[in-house]
């Protein structure tokens, strides 16, 4: 079985199987064994700024020298990137394998695609015999396939609307969800979180007798310096200051995911008794594997790339380039998907905003191009309309002037078929 043709049997057998509860995805691995109890690390959930960490912890991990994999989702080219072993992505072969030698199992279960995936990372991770998994929440939390790991320490980085179908249209409801990854006695590290969701997620972890670690209580981070290349630094959790520190990621927001992730890290060092490397520590930020967030793609003229897929997102994308690029406008490229509330996201690009590029993202959930004209109609901004996202990024490329910067995203499935179009561009 060649990769699309997988990719194919896939999506097309198991990715209706959706169902939120765990009893399918208990039985699936204990029929495998229950490949996730020989795993030790961290579980990661939040509405924005998850990946961010998981890719942070990888790179703290590595760069002290532990076997590492890191799960995450959705993958943005090529459902390899889901699974990570020592910072690369594991070979199809080997994925392969694993699902062909599981698959009786998965079809007995009626597994949807995200179990099967959650599945097959949990048993090459067993395989592995790693030091550290890093596992990312794919949907809440609470329900979610991943939430049968039981980590050493959990995170939960922001709280905002999103998937208010699946997860309630509440900020406090969507924290239930959540704080559903915490387990008794597991250390928790939280991110920004607003007061009535934050006092839904402590007291779960009260009643399960987990210890707490709050952003802007228990660990700080205050940013010194921002670039295109970068941000600049200073962290505190309590004893730990490290001033100066700095990270390949661009965006104001990402101290604060840095923040979680090092506070993270740290307690996990102090639960297996490793003694914590301060160089290696610096070098690991500066060297974080994390594809379509804030991603510059050209610095001359600027492209970047980034998946903000909520407000929340682009509210701190918008945040970070008013401080990189003062008093600027910008040029963007645009696909949203249509749940999402793409009426108040093209609200906030609009007033941002010299020109749009229009298109619609291969997502079968996008939002049309006429659905977000008539968004941007509202506001007077000048736009154009392509047939595909890379049409529409060749036609932002050529009229993009030295000194325009053009802005690509609304979604990870945008960013996914950009980051193609851009590659192709460069073998080309």
């Amino acid at each position: 079985m060649q990769y699309q043709e997988f990719l194919d049997h896939i999506y097309r057998k198991y990715s209706g199987n959706v169902k939120l509860e765990l009893d399918r995805m208990r039985n699936l691995l204990r029929e495998m064994d229950d490949p996730q109890s020989s795993l030790r690390g961290f579980h990661v959930a939040g509405t924005n700024g998850k990946g961010s960490v998981c890719a942070a912890l990888e790179a703290l991990c590595l760069a002290h020298r532990f076997s590492t994999g890191l799960n995450t989702s959705p993958h943005l080219i090529d459902y390899t990137e889901r699974f990570r072993l020592q910072g690369r992505d594991i070979g199809f072969q080997r994925i392969l394998d694993t699902f062909l030698r599981n698959e009786t199992l998965f079809a007995k279960w009626d597994a949807s695609f995200f179990e099967i995936t959650t599945a097959i990372a949990f048993q090459i991770f067993k395989e592995e015999k790693l030091h550290t998994a890093v596992i990312e929440v794919g949907l809440g939390g609470r329900l979610d396939a991943t939430n049968l790991f039981t980590p050493d320490v959990c995170a939960i980085t922001t709280i905002g609307l999103d998937h208010v179908k699946t997860l309630g249209g509440t900020l406090e409801l969507i924290a239930a969800e959540k704080a559903g990854i915490i387990k008794p006695g597991v250390p928790v590290v939280l991110g920004r979180i607003e007061p009535s969701p934050l006092k839904v997620i402590t007291a779960q972890a009260q009643e399960l007798k987990a210890p707490v670690f709050i952003y802007g209580r228990d660990f700080s981070a205050t940013v010194t310096a921002r670039r295109v290349s970068g941000l600049e630094f200073d962290f505190r959790f309590g004893r730990h200051v490290y001033r100066g520190l700095r990270t390949n990621l661009l965006g104001e927001h990402q101290a604060a995911n840095l923040a979680v992730a090092l506070t993270a890290f740290i307690l996990y060092l102090q639960k297996r008794n490793i003694l914590l490397r301060p160089r290696a520590l610096r070098q690991a930020l500066q060297n974080i594997n994390w594809k379509g967030r804030m991603q510059v793609l050209s610095q001359k003229p600027v492209v970047i790339a980034d998946g903000a897929h909520n407000v929340q997102g682009v509210q701190a994308l918008l945040a970070t380039l008013r401080k990189i690029f003062p008093r600027r406008r910008f040029r963007f490229l645009v696909s949203i998907l249509a749940d999402k509330d793409f009426s108040q996201m093209l609200n906030l690009i609009c007033a941002n905003a010299e020109k749009i590029y229009l298109a619609q993202n291969e997502s079968d959930r996008a939002a049309t191009v006429a659905e977000q004209a008539r968004e941007v109609e509202k506001y007077g901004v000048p736009y154009q309309t392509a047939n595909s996202v890379a049409a529409a990024y060749r036609l932002a490329r050529n009229e993009q002037g030295p000194q325009d910067i053009l802005i690509c995203g609304g979604s990870l499935y945008t960013v996914g078929e950009l980051l193609r179009c851009a590659e192709e561009e460069k073998g080309g």
